[in-house]
């Protein structure tokens, strides 16, 4: 652990936040990111550059709007962004720190290699949870018991439930309720563990830069955990573990597109 305040370590700069018009100047472009994003964003780059453990401490919220050429205002919501992910702590009287999480993978080297914006990082980490949620899939689909697949079987109602009625907190949450339900009925700790954690990362990809919405991609996936639930109800290993590939690979390429769109326009 180091104490020692590392402002002697460059912060990448800043890259100005996107509010600009469209050419006609009448529309906001839809690609505007706040401020606070582009922010949390720098900072996750410098914890990563300065490879950074839990436990050392950031430069205070004074110094990084220096050096980002922010207010101060900009860079405590950007922290707050952060402390909500798990990545840093406010401790008052004594400043910021990156965080030791035991529940998330922040505490091993992939937490500071990892970029939540960075298209090939997110890339990398969708062909991780491929492989461990398609193996998990397949053995659920032989190890399942009547309680675990119900509770894969209302997991899935409920994220039907919160797309038809527009319900974002609720399709979220049914969401991670029901890939921890399907890795749980593979009787597998270290596979629930890998996905629990894969996950958490992809949320950072979810809170900084890409925005949670509910439209037609959201109705793909309602689907596609459907042919999972049924696959796995039935037996089929196989079947279950190319339900997941599917629904992966389709829910990857609507990162990359988002990702695409908020950093390129």
């Amino acid at each position: 652990m180091n104490d020692t305040p590392a402002t002697e370590a460059a912060l990448p700069a800043q890259a100005p936040a996107v509010a600009a018009t469209a050419v006609n100047g009448s529309d906001a472009r839809r690609d505007y990111r706040p401020g606070y994003e582009i922010v949390a964003e720098r900072i996750l780059e410098y914890i990563a550059e300065a490879r950074m453990v839990a436990g050392d401490r950031l430069p205070t919220e004074i110094d990084l709007a220096q050096t980002l050429n922010t207010s101060r205002a900009v860079v405590r919501e950007a922290v707050k962004i952060l402390s909500a992910l798990g990545r840093v702590r406010a401790h008052k009287g004594r400043g910021l720190f990156v965080a030791d999480d035991e529940g998330m993978l922040v505490t091993s080297r992939w937490g500071g290699f990892f970029r939540p914006v960075d298209i090939d990082h997110v890339l990398m980490l969708f062909e991780f949870r491929r492989v461990q949620e398609m193996a998990a899939s397949s053995l659920a689909a032989t190890r399942a018991t009547p309680s675990e697949l119900r509770s894969i079987e209302v997991a899935m109602q409920q994220c039907r439930h919160g797309f038809v009625h527009g319900q974002v907190d609720v399709f979220n949450q049914a969401d991670d309720d029901f890939h921890a339900a399907v890795t749980a009925a593979s009787h597998n700790t270290f596979l629930a563990s890998a996905v629990r954690d894969a996950r958490r990362l992809q949320r950072q990809s979810s809170a900084i830069g890409i925005h949670d919405t509910l439209g037609e991609n959201t109705g793909f996936a309602v689907e596609e955990h459907e042919a999972i639930y049924r696959a796995i109800r039935d037996g089929r290993p196989e079947e279950a573990a190319e339900a997941t590939a599917a629904h992966l690979d389709r829910t990857l390429e609507d990162y990359r597109r988002e990702i695409q769109r908020r950093l390129f326009g």
